[in-house]
């Protein structure tokens, strides 16, 4: 039992530190906090690539707090974006992490995209990898 009586927020909690050890276990990385960085700002770049059906699809999947950190900052009329290489979904984040010393680039990226495949269900994965530019879904392993 909850000590508020807030059983759905306590375990949203739980839960979102569940996927920020993890993806700290994925990335060998010592800080909890630049890995959920990492997912923030990959979660939220991802989000402007997606139109809003697939987009709405995607984060009702999402644990409550991490669903609240994708739709933070979100703009609806300035997305999807049309960006279309890698090499700038890369430095944008990287950008949004400012000197995250462990931050290696595609790679981890790639272990926040292999997160979401434990995560959300293959058929989903499936139509958001679909729906990205081939040079950026070449970031995102196959589920």
């Amino acid at each position: 039992m909850s000590a508020q009586g807030l059983e759905v927020i306590d375990r949203s909690v739980h839960i979102t530190h569940e996927w920020i050890n993890e993806l700290a276990g994925r990335l060998d990385w010592s800080s909890k906090r630049s890995a959920l960085s990492l997912l923030r700002a990959t979660l939220q770049h991802l989000r402007d690539h997606l139109m809003p059906d697939e987009l709405a699809q995607f984060s009702a999947q999402l644990p409550l707090m991490i669903r609240g950190m994708f739709f933070e900052g979100w703009v609806p009329k300035k997305t999807p974006i049309k960006e279309r290489a890698s090499a700038d979904f890369i430095a944008f984040i990287e950008t949004r992490l400012g000197d995250t010393e462990e931050y290696r680039g595609a790679e981890d990226i790639s272990c926040v995209f292999k997160l979401l495949n434990t995560k959300v269900s293959a058929g989903e994965i499936a139509d958001i990898r679909a729906s990205l530019p081939s040079a950026i879904r070449a970031l995102w392993p196959a589920p």
